[in-house]
């Protein structure tokens, strides 16, 4: 299980890893390209046991399966994303099971079949750095925000829950923009970083979801 210590320790230094790399389209950016095998840009951090991630072909389609056994290690990209030109977050994804009794505001039930992270950098500042996580829930209600349990600066967004869709695909679009405006009350213009996560290590369960392309769009 994570301590209180180390997990401000780790998520610090991932906080300070995150000095953007510029990549933008115009109406369009390609941050997750699972599809065609591109993981070249992708960087492993690990907060406990490490969970495993594959590039695997599952319902016809290249994803990334991630099988998580008393594991918290996440994937994730530093790319510079203009969000006044493509404010649209777009990936699907896929979970075959939630977790059984993970109280997931609390410390003791931090985990999460699946999670897609946009982080928002704050240079030097390292304590200003912010983040959206978008969660495939074990129990709370879609649409539900709330703080992560270690820190508030990120905030937790139930996409999905344990009532319905487990074992299918779901497509997922959010305006990050808006999403930062209406939960940090700031108008953002850009974001340094997105990550991926399955992690069931403070709960002791297991889980594998599967992660399919994440761009960016204009509309």
């Amino acid at each position: 299980m994570r301590t209180i210590s180390m997990q401000i320790l780790n998520t610090t230094m991932l906080v300070m890893t995150l000095s953007g790399t510029t990549f933008c389209q115009a109406d369009s950016l390609l941050v997750g390209d699972f599809e065609n095998n591109d993981m070249s840009k992708w960087k492993k951090k690990i907060f406990a046991k490490e969970t495993s991630y594959n590039q695997v072909s599952a319902d016809g389609k290249k994803v990334i399966q991630a099988i998580s056994n008393n594991s918290a290690s996440g994937l994730f990209r530093k790319i510079y994303i203009d969000l006044t030109k493509t404010p649209y977050m777009n990936w699907s994804w896929k979970v075959d099971n939630t977790l059984v009794n993970a109280r997931e505001n609390t410390k003791q039930g931090d985990d999460y079949p699946a999670r897609v992270y946009v982080v928002f950098s704050g240079g030097l500042f390292f304590w200003k750095t912010r983040a959206l996580d978008y969660v495939w829930s074990s129990h709370q209600d879609i649409e539900s925000i709330w703080p992560n349990a270690y820190t508030s600066n990120t905030q937790m967004i139930a996409l999905q829950n344990d009532k319905q869709k487990i074992g299918a695909w779901v497509n997922e679009k959010r305006n990050i923009r808006d999403d930062y405006k209406n939960i940090f009350g700031v108008d953002i213009t850009s974001a340094d970083a997105v990550a991926i996560m399955t992690d069931t290590d403070n709960t002791g369960q297991k889980a594998t979801a599967y992660y399919g392309n994440i761009y960016f769009t204009s509309e």
